[in-house]
């Protein structure tokens, strides 16, 4: 494990590492229930069990790649945003089939692998300039927070409002409070694990509550399913409307994925002090063979996952880290229901406490200087309130450059950046 892994350099333990991957996959391992429900409505041979079986596979061989080839606590898994995408507007907006769809997440994901190996992904976490960095940890810690409020039911869509507070006496907004106090009184005692301890804590005393119960048809073991295998359709890949489709897979991923591994990477400190992310070429590969297997499986698009924060939060710094989560995908194959337990209020409270934790670099912005400032403060607050990651990067991007050049500052402004901002330009124009 040292060898592999490098622990000690990283300051950490197997202990550690091992508790942090387990907490990394408390905390997304929802998505096992969210994306079969999702694209298991398409129907048609897109079964619910089908899509568990090749979302717990996906997850499980893109995370793994990542722990090997990377040595980051990055987990991996279908990402949500893109499996909404999927479904409601490529297959029951647009018309198209699962099957056309799951060709346009192939496609994506070779061209993915195509820009890793040369490098075009990494120049663009390079090109981010350094106070936006810090602002889209900041940013996807407030995202996240959101996420972990939303899922427990404390804020809601109010009739009256944008939003508001939910019924907070009561029900799973009530036990989501409960398990934040265990969080934060463990941490602040400085117990360690005290996340995972507040999942798990949380989850029992949410049955008495009858939050947490048994799905129906409980067995010990999960269901197996056949999963859908190579069902790719490429009959009308030559098209305006199957580009559109291609290229907003594409927008999305990459920059919630470079997004992600700067937020993760930030908040681990394993940044170095020119911003560079390490290992970031491995990571980037991990991550497009993790589409391409992903749709060859038969689930929409794999990603990073924002909630590997919460492993980094409980001390993972290394690929031990994403090893464990991985490993747990796939005994999750033949203990889905065990898995499934967890309801959403026990994992609400580790992303709100997460969201605390990537606070942190918000204080060393320069926000004294205005094109500086200015568009890390856009890049912070769109995350949360546009409810994306990469539209949080876009709006960053382009303040920066319209404020750089507005007072003169050309040299401040790199040629990807400058490219970025034609890209995300005509996003908004073709849109």
């Amino acid at each position: 494990m040292e060898k592999l892994f490098k622990l000690q350099e990283h300051g950490t333990t197997v202990r550690r590492e091992i508790l942090a991957g387990v907490t990394t996959f408390l905390t997304m391992a929802y998505i096992l229930a969210v994306n079969p429900g999702m694209l298991g409505s398409i129907g048609g041979g897109m079964t619910p069990g089908a899509v568990f079986t090749a979302t717990a596979i996906a997850s499980g061989i893109a995370t793994l790649i990542m722990a090997l080839m990377a040595n980051l606590p990055v987990a991996l898994a279908p990402g949500m945003g893109l499996n909404a995408f999927f479904t409601f507007t490529v297959v029951f907006g647009m018309g198209y089939s699962w099957q056309i769809a799951l060709t346009a997440v192939f496609l994506e994901g070779i061209l993915f692998v195509i820009l890793s190996l040369f490098n075009v992904r990494e120049a663009i976490i390079k090109a981010i300039p350094a106070n936006l960095k810090k602002a889209v940890a900041v940013g996807i810690g407030l995202f996240i927070a959101l996420i972990g409020f939303a899922n427990a039911g404390i804020v809601v869509n109010d009739a009256g409002t944008v939003i508001g507070l939910g019924n907070l006496t009561s029900g799973s907004p009530f036990l989501a409070l409960l398990g934040l106090i265990i969080i934060i009184v463990l941490y602040s005692l400085k117990i360690p694990g005290s996340i995972l301890i507040g999942i798990i804590a949380t989850t029992v005393i949410g049955i008495p509550m009858g939050i947490t119960s048994l799905p129906e048809g409980f067995s010990p073991f999960g269901t197996p399913a056949a999963p859908l295998l190579f069902q790719f359709d490429f009959t009308t890949i030559i098209s305006f409307q199957f580009f559109t489709v291609f290229f907003t897979f594409l927008f999305v991923d990459i920059f919630d994925t470079v997004g992600t591994l700067v937020g993760v990477t930030t908040q681990a400190g394993l940044i170095d002090k020119d911003g560079n992310i390490p290992h970031v070429k491995q990571a980037l590969l991990a991550d497009a063979i993790g589409t391409v297997a992903g749709a060859a499986l038969g689930t929409s698009t794999v990603t990073s996952y924002v909630e590997s924060t919460a492993g980094v939060a409980a001390g993972g710094r290394t690929g031990l880290t994403a090893l464990v989560t991985g490993i747990l995908f796939f005994v999750a194959l033949i203990l889905s229901p065990l898995f499934l337990l967890i309801p959403s209020a026990a994992t609400a409270p580790a992303l709100i406490f997460v969201g605390f934790l990537m606070m942190k670099p918000v204080s060393s912005i320069d926000f004294e200087d205005p094109t500086e400032g200015i568009p890390a403060f856009l890049a912070i607050v769109m995350m949360p309130f546009a409810y994306s990651i990469a539209d949080g990067i876009v709006y960053g991007v382009l303040s920066y450059v319209i404020l750089k050049t507005a007072t003169g500052k050309f040299k401040d402004i790199s040629i990807v950046t400058w490219i970025l901002f034609v890209i995300f330009v005509l996003r908004f124009v073709l849109k």
